[in-house]
Parts: structure tokens; C-alpha cells; sequence
């Protein structure tokens, strides 16, 4: 009987193959939020979905989120702790959605999810911006102003997270069908 080498007994343990996609996303997002971009265009909720959709260990999904941004917070200007903390507890709310929507296939699901997801992290984020900031009055009329001027944002971001949820998809889809599609094309 031959020896296997290391390299393919790592291989078969699946939990290797999450760490390294939960290691380049994370690594991923974190370079994102660091390089200039369009405020909200960016990939956190869409790799936070992409990782609970498809990790063999979903509940690794979560981390993708949250250690994209504390790692990317080191480098960045900081705000109120209750802000950063509520900001990325929304965010990671597209991990659960991801693992929510396994059951379903196609496209579908997974723009519900992320739409949605976009929407949870814009009403979230905002309401503790409006709470913690000092930037609105603490009333009613305070709150609707912040949600007014955060209007701007959500765009980029509904259009950043379905932009990216492309695609990490249409990556792995690729990836998974790129051979097949090249034996097709010869």
C-alpha cells in the first residue's frame, strides 16, 4: 500500500477546505474595506451569505463577518464602539440567511436573502447611528432625518451586495463548471 502524501490526507477532511475559504474571505473583506471604494459597495454581506450557503460547517459562516471587520477596524477610523458592534452583528446577519436558504437552489433564494439582508443592515446600522452619534436628536423626527440622509447608502449597498453575491456565485460556479464547459467546448 502507498504512503498518501499529507497534501491529500488534508484534503479529505472537509474542515480544512472551510478554513481555508473562511481564511480568503475573510482576508478578502478585510483588503476590500482598506482599498478606496464607494461608500456601502462592498463585499462583507455577500461573502457572509456565499459562506453559509456553502461551507460544509455553516456555522463557521459567522466568522467571516465578524473577523472581516474587527481585522479591517484596526486599520480604519474608529466610531462609537455601539455603532461598530451593532453594524457588524447586522452584517452578519447574511450568514444566517445564507445557511437559512441552503434548502433552496437557484438564484432566487439567494437575491431574496441578500436583498433582504440589505435592508436589515441599513435599518440596524442607521437606528444605532441615530442612537449612539450625537449627529440627530433623540426623538422621532431625528430618527427619520437619519434614515432620510442614509437613503444615499442603501443604494450602494443593495447594489454593492447583489454586485458581489454575483460575483462570489458566479465564481464558484465557474470554478465548479469551467472544466466541464472547456471538455464541451473541444
Amino acid at each position: 500500500m502507498l504512503a498518501q502524501s499529507p497534501q491529500s490526507a488534508l484534503a479529505r477532511h472537509p474542515i480544512w477546505t472551510d478554513l481555508a475559504l473562511v481564511v480568503f474571505l475573510v482576508a478578502f473583506v478585510a483588503v476590500a474595506r482598506l482599498l478606496p471604494h464607494a461608500p456601502g459597495f462592498l463585499p462583507v454581506a455577500a461573502s457572509a451569505l456565499f459562506a453559509g450557503r456553502v461551507l460544509r460547517f455553516p456555522a463557521l459562516a459567522v466568522v467571516v463577518p465578524v473577523a472581516a471587520m474587527a481585522l479591517s477596524n484596526l486599520w480604519l477610523p474608529t466610531e462609537d464602539w455601539r455603532i461598530t458592534t451593532i453594524g457588524t452583528l447586522a452584517i452578519s446577519v447574511a450568514a444566517f440567511a445564507g445557511m437559512l436558504t441552503r434548502r433552496w437552489n437557484g438564484p432566487l433564494p439567494v437575491v431574496a436573502a441578500v436583498l433582504s439582508c440589505s435592508l436589515i443592515f441599513f435599518a440596524a446600522s442607521n437606528f444605532a447611528v441615530w442612537a449612539f452619534s450625537g449627529m440627530y436628536p433623540l426623538t422621532g423626527a431625528g430618527l427619520v432625518q437619519c434614515y432620510i440622509a442614509a437613503l444615499p447608502f442603501l443604494e450602494k449597498t443593495v447594489l454593492g451586495d447583489l454586485f458581489w453575491t454575483g460575483v462570489l456565485f458566479g465564481g464558484a460556479w465557474l470554478i465548479q463548471n469551467g472544466p466541464a464547459l472547456a471538455r464541451r467546448a473541444s
